[in-house]
């Protein structure tokens, strides 16, 4: 029997959310193979100069029906950007959010392997964990493995197999309700952020193994000392929203045994 939190009431509905910030060689043909799949996308352009910005409008008018397209004056950061679209897909009506990023790295042919799962299993999250190929650089591959432990720690649980994949499928209404309550990391602090608080709010975790690959001409917009300060401050801050959930944690770590 599945210890998965029943399904809410209402259908499955998804949409794909796609936060872009100065991807102009890439975004374009990330759009055009999630749009092969038939699900309606937001893009959230934040704050990108302008050689991005006319590439996000030349393809929000070719595909009117298909894309919406969000803007942000100046840069906020990724998480900014993901929950900007959130909030849209809420406008419009979406029980759930797939999330990827732009930049290439993911598999855009998994869409629907995600969104099956995600409506076999509406009330989790749904995300993916990296099958990296020979393009991994070795210095992230550590990095991301003392996430992990920290993630492991701070939900005393393995469920959360890779908690910084940027591919993944939220339902709608518990990312909305605590992102309410409380904030939540608004550059690349927020992948890990949102998952753990998730978890301790009592959604499940389904993984998903994905491809991921470092393209040698992509983008990267992680900034090494300021997100590593953000990430070591949030591992610090969820330890400590750890403590005092522990007995309730390892409760459910025990039952899930």
């Amino acid at each position: 029997m599945s210890n998965l939190i029943s399904a809410p009431a209402a259908p499955f509905k998804p949409c794909i959310v796609v936060p872009v910030y100065d991807h102009e060689h890439a975004v374009g043909p990330v759009v055009r193979a999630l749009l092969s799949h038939g699900v309606p996308c937001i893009l959230v352009d934040d704050g990108s100069a302008a050689p991005c910005a006319r590439v996000l409008d030349e393809l929000a008018r070719q595909a009117p029906r298909q894309l919406d397209l969000v803007r942000h004056a100046r840069n906020q950061g990724k998480g900014a950007a993901v929950l900007s679209g959130f909030r849209r897909a809420a406008q419009l009506g979406y029980s759930h959010v797939l999330q990827i990023d732009a930049d290439g790295q993911h598999n855009c042919a998994d869409v629907p392997l995600f969104l099956a799962t995600a409506g076999a299993h509406p009330a989790a999250v749904v995300t993916g964990y990296p099958v990296y190929d020979a393009s991994v650089p070795a210095i992230r591959l550590y990095c991301r493995y003392l996430t992990h432990v920290c993630v492991w720690m701070n939900t005393l649980s393995l469920q959360i197999k890779d908690s910084m994949c940027g591919f993944r499928v939220y339902p709608l209404a518990p990312v909305l309700a605590l992102a309410g309550r409380r904030a939540i990391g608004s550059h690349m602090n927020f992948d890990s952020d949102i998952l753990v608080r998730l978890y301790w709010d009592g959604l499940e975790v389904v993984n998903l193994p994905t491809r991921v690959s470092y393209p040698s001409d992509g983008v990267s917009h992680f900034r090494m000392w300021r997100d590593n300060v953000l990430m070591t401050r949030l591992h610090l801050t969820l330890l400590a929203g750890m403590l005092w959930r522990f007995p309730r944690l390892l409760a459910r770590t025990w039952r899930a045994r």
